[in-house]
């Protein structure tokens, strides 16, 4: 996010930050916080992680776990860069319990259950609705695009940038994601139309 004349840059709040200044996190907290938090549920799906990711991200950011370099890009750029890989990580550690888990029991039920996504809550329709779930249905790497480009409004250099891919790749998941999504919403539709 770029400073206006009245804020200060993001590079002015980090430097007081590390020198101690809580002011200068919680204003960083407060910019980036609601993009960062609404990047992670559409990612993940669950509020509760969503928000997990989202302290984890800012504790990193405070603690120097996390190092943002300002010449490589945007804080807001690298914020998402680290909650993707923080979701990536819980989702394999959650593959992994979920193989453990099915092969000591054949009878497991299954793990998602769309009924216990509280994004449906937060989006408040149901078209919103269709389209979370259209969304969530993706495979993550296109997920990912479609979320940064079309929910955020990044570029293909930023998203590319983001998620450690060259700039075709992300075209072409960006391309394969709208795709799918448009299958599955045209379907829904379809099935509406039919009970209606």
């Amino acid at each position: 996010m770029t400073a206006s004349a009245n804020q200060p840059a993001d590079t002015d709040l980090l430097r007081q930050m590390r020198s101690g200044a809580a002011h200068a996190f919680a204003a960083l907290y407060r910019r980036h916080q609601g993009p960062l938090y609404r990047f992670a549920l559409l990612r993940c799906g669950a509020a509760e992680i969503a928000a997990d990711v989202v302290q984890e991200a800012f504790m990193g950011l405070l603690t120097g776990r996390f190092q943002f370099d300002p010449l490589r890009g945007q804080l807001q750029h690298f914020l998402f860069g680290v909650a993707r890989n923080l979701i990536l990580k819980l989702e394999e550690g959650r593959r992994r319990h979920v193989a453990l888990a099915l092969d000591d029991d054949e009878d497991a039920p299954e793990i998602a259950d769309d009924q216990a996504c509280p994004l449906g809550r937060v989006l408040g329709n149901e078209t919103a609705e269709q389209v979370r779930r259209a969304l969530s249905l993706l495979a993550p790497h296109y997920r990912d695009a479609v979320i940064l480009y079309e929910l955020h409004g990044l570029s293909y250099a930023e998203i590319a940038g983001i998620c450690q891919i060259d700039i075709g790749t992300v075209r072409s998941r960006l391309s394969r994601g709208r795709a799918a999504m448009a299958r599955r919403l045209a379907a829904w539709h379809k099935l509406d139309m039919v009970q209606a």
